[in-house]
């Protein structure tokens, strides 16, 4: 007798327990003298159920989930005899949580094999390079610019537009680079993705080489990725193996290659310009732009730099076409978002949903409201660099217009939720340590500004100085407008955001000016 079961090899898997389960399934097997094919995949994105196991039925793949060690003997026998468990969670893509989102980028996340060719061709994977090949350079382009896709990465920025500029620009080689330096507290969207599918980057990056005219790409990786990294390299190898990589792609006589650099562990790094001092092999710091990279970028030379999430949704555009892509969103906003949902939320997870969801379906809906149980006070959107929203504003779309009118943005589609326990002086105070912190210290306004901010606000949260807010606020408006980079610049969103929305942390009415 044989059985399969799939189990996710997923870090945030791994960190409740995912291998000791998957020892404890061989075991049990051994025990019972019965072939298992263990199948590692990576997570469907539902962390409160991970280790999350699924076996094969005739309604699809059945689910188990939170496995712990001792429950694989009881487990394994109900899975033997066909019967009912505790932990049956039913077919997998009926959950409310899975059944309610519209995967594109995500669709073979949690379902195949990552490493494994077979299984990524199997799902339609590499139908979007074969059709690449199969257009020009301006074809390609023209299908990602028609489809709306913008940067994932926080800047928004319309991805067809920066590979146009990149296609023109003269120069003697052109690059391709993946900036993989996932940082934001709150996101883990691209590790989810590099674990668990990481052949829709390769097969992106390789459809944006053909586009802009580039023969070598590189992928930046977080050094704090460990498991996304070795993931990674099994992938490149596969692909390469199977000519999806290096010379003659796929019989055409193409040529594109990639290399995976791991970074130094800096979160400046994720700015576009460090990250290419970094991969040059420099100290990472802000470059002066303009030029922009997609003119002069790695080693002067013209780069597309994108982040993991534009890079992974440009197969499915060009297999599909652009205008089936912006079918999805609402207003200048096109296509679906991952959106990483955590802190106090009772339902942490990967939701990957078309623009213009509020945030109010993506908390209580979907998260479930505050793990604590108690009212929500706060959701901050966008990272450490994003506004803090009180739950009145939580009807609020999430879309890059719809945020910025708001008083936020969208960054990464981190949400991070916070019950009325929290402090919101002591978030605001947060938000400028972070930035003194991880500033690479180019800028005055940046390196000095965040520090005195720290001071000002420690002199706010312990004498509840009024004087101090027109300070703050001065200091706040030379940040935004002098900084070099988005870290600089936007840290005073955070703190304004929290002064104007709690000001009874400061110490003030709701009348007082701040």
């Amino acid at each position: 007798m044989s059985i399969r079961v799939y189990l996710p090899r997923d870090s945030g898997a791994l960190s409740v327990g995912a291998e000791v389960v998957a020892r404890a399934l061989r075991a049990e097997a051994s025990r019972h003298g019965t072939a298992l094919e263990l199948i590692r995949t990576g997570s469907r994105g539902l962390y409160w159920l991970e280790p999350l196991l699924e076996t094969d039925s005739a309604q699809g793949r059945i689910g188990y989930g939170p496995v712990a060690p001792g429950n694989v003997p009881g487990l394994f026998a109900a899975l033997l005899a066909g019967g009912d468990h505790p932990l049956r969670l039913g077919p997998i893509a009926q959950i409310p949580y899975l059944a309610r989102q519209e995967r594109l980028t995500f669709s073979r996340v949690g379902v195949i094999d990552p490493v494994s060719l077979d299984d990524y061709l199997a799902h339609g994977g590499y139908r979007g390079l074969r059709r690449a090949l199969e257009l020009s350079a301006d074809q390609i382009v023209a299908e990602v610019t028609d489809s709306g896709l913008r940067g994932r990465g926080g800047a928004g920025f319309p991805c067809g537009i920066k590979w146009r500029t990149a296609l023109g620009a003269p120069g003697a080689r052109k690059y391709v680079v993946c900036n993989a330096d996932e940082g934001d507290s709150g996101t883990f969207a691209d590790r989810m993705l590099m674990e668990g599918d990481p052949l829709s980057l390769i097969e992106g990056m390789t459809i944006a080489g053909l586009a802009i005219g580039a023969a070598q790409g590189y992928i930046y990786l977080r050094s704090e990725y460990p498991h996304a990294a070795a993931t990674l390299e099994q992938a490149l190898a596969a692909a390469r193996a199977g000519g999806y990589l290096g010379q003659d792609l796929m019989g055409s006589g193409r040529h594109f290659d990639l290399e995976l650099r791991v970074g130094a562990g800096s979160y400046i790094c994720g700015e576009e310009t460090a990250l290419l001092e970094s991969l040059e092999g420099k100290r990472g710091m802000v470059r002066y732009k303009p030029p922009l990279p997609a003119i002069s970028g790695l080693f002067g030379q013209p780069t597309a730099i994108n982040n993991v999430l534009t890079l992974a949704s440009v197969p499915l555009i060009i297999e599909r076409g652009g205008k089936f892509y912006q079918e999805y969103g609402s207003g200048r906003s096109r296509g679906t978002q991952p959106i990483q949902l955590a802190g106090n939320v009772k339902h942490p997870g990967l939701i990957e949903k078309a623009f213009g969801i509020s945030l109010r379906e993506i908390v209580y809906d979907f998260g479930g409201g505050t793990a604590s149980g108690r009212p929500l006070r706060a959701v901050q959107v966008g990272g450490p660099l994003g506004a803090y929203l009180p739950e009145a504003l939580l009807d609020t779309a999430l879309d890059y217009e719809a945020l910025a009118e708001a008083g936020g943005l969208l960054g990464h589609g981190g949400i991070v939720v916070f019950d009325d326990t929290v402090d919101m002086a002591a978030m605001a105070r947060y938000a400028m340590e972070f930035c003194a912190v991880e500033s690479c210290g180019k800028c005055t306004p940046c390196r000095i500004g965040s520090t005195r901010g720290v001071e000002i606000l420690d002199a706010i949260i312990a004498g509840r100085r009024p004087d101090q807010f027109a300070l703050l606020e001065d200091l706040c408006a030379t940040m935004e407008a002098a900084s070099l980079c988005a870290l600089g610049g936007l840290t005073p969103l955070p703190v304004r955001s929290a002064i104007r929305h709690f000001p009874a942390d400061f110490g003030l009415s709701a009348r007082d000016p701040a």
